[in-house]
């Protein structure tokens, strides 16, 4: 479909001498307003999520997680370093 204005499509459908839908310019309006509206509150909603504060306990919380989760897989990647370098072929495997 092609990008055409309005006024194009309506002059394609109704002609030169075709009727004005009833209230159009009100339902423009109206839409565009809807628009401004919905952008002003996503605006403040950013606005507000950039200049909320962090509180001191809630940041060490997260650095202590993000901590314990990198100990976490340090300590998982040195068990299958282990695991994979102490394997030697005469080792028989487990079977059920």
């Amino acid at each position: 479909m092609y990008n055409d204005s309005i006024e194009t499509l309506l002059l394609r459908h109704y002609g030169n001498n075709g009727p004005t839908p009833e209230v159009l310019e009100q339902r423009l309006y109206a839409s565009v307003q809807q628009q401004v509206r919905e952008t002003k509150q996503e605006q403040a909603f950013a606005r507000s999520i950039r200049q909320q504060r962090i509180s001191r306990r809630r940041a060490i919380q997260v650095v202590a997680v993000s901590t314990a989760g990198l100990g976490l897989l340090s300590a998982g990647i040195a068990s299958v370093k282990t695991i994979l370098t102490n394997q030697d072929g005469s080792q028989h495997a487990y079977s059920s």
